[in-house]
């Protein structure tokens, strides 16, 4: 190092960098995630939430330093808009580990995927999390020596940050004894000498410092790629799982925006009922059948007359053809026009199309008798087919703001009603309760029938709503009375409502003499309950 200096100037000179390093260690961090207070609030709020949270913080840090700030930028990562990481120099050596994980999942082919149903949803990205949990542990416990080793570099790195403020105390003690009468600020050698030894301390300490952090990332260099493999694994899980959920919600008509305003408590139990409840295992039979009846209500013509295919006579001036209102400009023929008017025999132009004609409630009366529990080809029963054509037709009551009434039946004493009406929400809970309501037993029609028919009766006398529409779920055909059958016909004359049937998984019921098919004015029976667009054709008329 060559003769200690005796002035201040001299000293201060070579002990520039550690001074600088005194003032201003350069900032570490312990997260890899860059967020915002706002983002730090979110986690913290949904850690508080989560028990899965907490239990495996819980059981990660028995095992592991470090989990909360890993566990902290896996969910940054899934839930910020457009997370960034900060460049490995940045962290503190003991998070060197934590960062590598974390750029791992986020470089990982399927992370975009993921991202694109976690960002901006702090449930969806704690789901994300948990849903990596076991490749988390195996990526920790495959980096256990780089995370020893990067705990070393840590020790290595406030050694020297510690030799380095040594330095600058020195220096400041040797300024204080420095003598200024002959204005060069000469230090006594004691003073020196301790300046000296500080700075070669503090370079001593830097090297070690430096060979630590160049110990642990050739250690965490050889782990990488293990790590690599773990994280895309943990990714492309992460994202089946929480795509899988987003169906889930999709298929029972819960919106994204209904998702975002539910606690998390909520939203959990909601999507472990949805997981467990009797027709878990249709969701995706209720998705697709709610998604082929959107699409059909989309194909429907409301209030025009449809597709020109000829000439008829009535007396529809919009439809008149241009030979008829050529009589109208001639006043002798003005005559003839108003008495062919009176009468009903103007030409008009013919037009085939789907027109709205229901204006009162939709009713589904769905049997739930014990033989609805049977499977049909391809597994599905003959209820979750029921059940997923009454949810659909709930859509379709709600997109046209009219009330909608389920109605579950089997035998004559078992009946169960759900009403609907359009100015309330269609709470998910009770749409839950009315699909998976099961009442087994026989079946009666007359029970559900009059009910239906009273339900509409009261709908005339308190809103004047005529044209309701009836659907019958069911696989079986029962006896009316003669006595009833007259109520029932006179009440729709006078109701003017329709009657749709539907005969799942059982031919016989839809035959020309069913009494099912005396009381419907249109009546199919499906026998593939794979098949969705076998009813289609409903989601037009209705």
């Amino acid at each position: 190092m060559g003769e200690t200096p005796s002035r201040l100037d001299e000293l201060a000179s070579r002990a520039g960098t550690w001074l600088s390093r005194s003032t201003a260690v350069s900032e570490r961090h312990t997260g890899a995630v860059v967020a915002d207070r706002f983002d730090r609030i979110a986690w913290r709020d949904t850690y508080e939430q989560s028990a899965g949270l907490r239990d495996l913080a819980e059981e990660l840090n028995q095992r592991h330093g470090h989990t909360a700030d890993l566990l902290t930028d896996v969910f940054l990562a899934a839930y910020k808009v457009g997370p960034r990481l900060r460049e490995r120099a940045e962290m503190t050596p003991s998070r060197l580990v934590n960062h590598q994980v974390i750029t791992s999942l986020v470089e990982s082919p399927e992370f975009t995927e993921l991202h694109r149903e976690t960002a901006g949803d702090p449930y969806a990205a704690a789901m994300a999390v948990l849903a990596q949990a076991a490749a988390l542990r195996r990526m920790l416990e495959h980096s256990r020596d780089a995370q020893e080793q990067a705990e070393q570099a840590k020790r290595a790195r406030q050694d020297a940050d510690g030799a380095a403020a040594a330095v600058g105390e020195a220096l400041h003690q040797a300024a204080d004894e420095a003598d200024w009468s002959d204005g060069a600020g000469t230090v006594p050698a004691p003073a020196a000498a301790a300046v000296q030894q500080a700075i070669e301390a503090a370079d001593a300490a830097e090297s070690a410092a430096r060979q630590a952090v160049q110990g642990a990332d050739e250690v965490l260099t050889a782990a990488a790629p293990g790590i690599r493999a773990a994280a895309r694994n943990a990714v492309a899980k992460a994202a089946g799982t929480v795509r899988e959920e987003a169906a889930l919600m999709r298929a029972w008509g819960v919106g994204p925006g209904e998702l975002q305003r539910m606690p998390y408590d909520q939203r959990a139990r909601l999507a472990e009922r949805l997981r467990t409840g009797r027709l878990a295992e249709w969701a995706e039979l209720i998705g697709r059948f709610r998604q082929m009846a959107g699409g059909e209500r989309a194909r429907k013509v409301e209030n025009t007359t449809g597709e020109l295919v000829g000439v008829t006579l009535g007396d529809d001036l919009s439809r008149v053809i241009p030979s008829e209102l050529s009589n109208l400009g001639l006043p002798e023929l003005r005559a003839v026009f108003a008495a062919r008017y009176a009468a009903g025999e103007l030409m008009l132009y013919d037009s085939q199309g789907e027109q709205t004609t229901g204006q009162g409630a939709i009713i589904a009366c769905v049997d739930t008798s014990h033989s609805m529990y049977e499977a049909g080809p391809g597994g599905v029963t003959r209820e979750a087919w029921a059940k997923a054509c009454a949810l659909a037709l709930l859509d379709q009551a709600r997109h046209a703001g009219r009330d909608f009434v389920g109605i579950l039946f089997s035998a004559a004493d078992k009946l169960q009603v759900f009403r609907f009406p359009a100015g309330e929400p269609a709470g998910i809970d009770r749409v839950l309760y009315f699909a998976e309501t099961f009442l087994g037993g026989g079946t009666s029609y007359q029970r559900p029938l009059t009910a239906a028919r009273e339900l509409l009766e009261e709908e005339f006398n308190d809103a004047a709503r005529r044209r309701g529409d009836i659907v019958m779920l069911t696989d079986d055909d029962c006896g009316v009375t003669e006595e009833w059958m007259r109520g029932w016909n006179d009440a729709k004359h006078r109701l003017g409502f329709r009657v749709f049937g539907i005969a799942i998984g059982a031919p016989r019921v839809g035959e020309a003499d069913s009494v099912l098919d005396a009381l419907c004015d249109n009546l199919r029976s499906i026998e593939d309950l794979t098949d969705v667009h076998a009813a289609a054709d409903l989601f037009r008329v209705i």
